[in-house]
């Protein structure tokens, strides 16, 4: 199942990002700091989605506690077993900063990573930078997708998808509907 999770999203991971997406009775979901909308997209129907407000993680195992700005968090009401989160964390307004940022905050959303390469592409006609992997989460074996988007303005948005094995593998396509539909506020 992993292998063909993994084969889905390789060929298409943010290919669709690159289409118009039709209309559909999708919910608009906005990412707010403050009173300033930095972004928005669509999440599907039937997708659960949870918001979470700026705080402190400590990792299993670490001392010390990572800040964390708010997260939005989307996952198929039908199917546990796929996660997808996006943050823009403040002091983040490079792809360096990004890729850092990803590190410190990895340990929290997947373990024993097996990364990729990190390749050039476009999210909602802006510059972005994608990597893919393996890994494990919760004891399972995952494939995982992190996107870092460069917003106008000194910010970055951060996306994080992770499919564990035994997702539905046609949930790849409303992973990248939601990628088509995310614009930055202007």
């Amino acid at each position: 199942m992993i292998t063909s999770i993994r084969k889905a999203l390789q060929v298409s991971a943010l290919g669709l990002a690159l289409l118009p997406v039709a209309a559909g009775a999708d919910m608009p979901v906005a990412y707010k700091d403050g009173t300033a909308t930095l972004f928005r997209f669509n999440a599907p129907d039937f997708w659960t989605v949870r918001a979470g407000g700026p705080r402190d993680l400590t990792a299993p195992g670490d001392a010390g506690g990572q800040g964390v700005n708010r997260v939005i968090g989307l996952q198929p009401s039908a199917d546990p077993h796929v996660w997808m989160g996006f943050v823009s964390p403040r002091g983040v307004s490079t792809f360096q900063q990004a890729a850092d940022y990803l590190r410190e905050v990895g340990p929290f959303l997947v373990k024993n990573v097996n990364a990729g390469e990190i390749v050039p592409t476009r999210v909602g006609g802006l510059p972005a930078r994608k990597m893919a992997g393996t890994g494990t989460r919760n004891g399972r074996a995952v494939e995982f997708t992190a996107v870092a988007v460069d917003l106008p303005g000194p910010r970055m948005a951060v996306s994080v998808v992770v499919f564990e094995s035994g997702a539905n593998p046609e949930l790849v396509r409303d992973v990248n509907a939601i990628f088509a539909s995310f614009r930055a506020a202007r």
